[in-house]
């Protein structure tokens, strides 16, 4: 299976990929865009995503590029901090990071109304000059590409992980819990995460 081509998601050159999607429909078009004005309202609230999956999830929050906790829309250069289930990243006291580094309500590919897309990419442990280690268990070439969606009756979200290769830039136990999970990876455990993910959110 081949990653989709989609406008504003990076192309996918190496490593492991996903495409992960959840979809909704509706009967008209006018239920379409209040539905999508829920699911943006959703998708913009990154600090209450993991209130929002019934299931087991990872838990995500908000940060400014220096590290403090916000409450807020999330702009480009913000910071997220994952803690995800199961072993927790030992450089960082048990968490992943990742950047804001794109947001963009452009690019639409064939038969969407409206799209809001963010794009991460893993970064450093904010505020700590002496460990500059990338802060995730993907390397920093990797991106974690989200994106929601309006068609005339539908709205989407859909989460596309792509170049995804165990980041090794991290002390020994941490380069054996990055293979671990990136191994999980390429054999389709975060997919199966993810789609969770976008079932839950969309779910309004």
């Amino acid at each position: 299976m081949k990653p989709k081509l989609i406008p504003g998601i990076p192309e996918q050159t190496h490593g492991s990929f996903h495409d992960s999607e959840s979809r909704k429909l509706f009967d008209d078009s006018e239920s379409t865009k209040l539905a999508f004005e829920e699911l943006k309202k959703r998708f913009l609230n990154i600090n209450d995503w993991k209130n929002y999956c019934k299931k087991k999830s990872a838990d995500f929050k908000l940060f400014d590029s220096s590290g403090n906790y916000i409450d807020d829309i999330p702009k480009v250069n913000n910071l997220i901090r994952i803690r995800i289930p199961g072993p927790g990243n030992p450089e960082s006291n048990g968490y992943d990071w990742v950047k804001i580094t794109k947001i963009t309500d452009q690019d639409l590919a064939v038969g969407e109304e409206e799209s809001l897309t963010m794009i991460c990419e893993p970064t450093t442990i904010p505020g700590q000059d002496s460990n500059r280690h990338i802060a995730h268990f993907y390397s920093k070439d990797s991106t974690s590409n989200f994106r929601i969606t309006r068609g005339q009756k539908f709205i989407k979200i859909g989460i596309y992980g792509r170049n995804e290769t165990p980041n090794m830039e991290t002390k020994f136990t941490g380069k054996i819990r990055n293979l671990l999970i990136g191994a999980g990876g390429i054999f389709g455990m975060s997919k199966t995460q993810w789609k969770v993910f976008a079932d839950e959110i969309v779910d309004l």
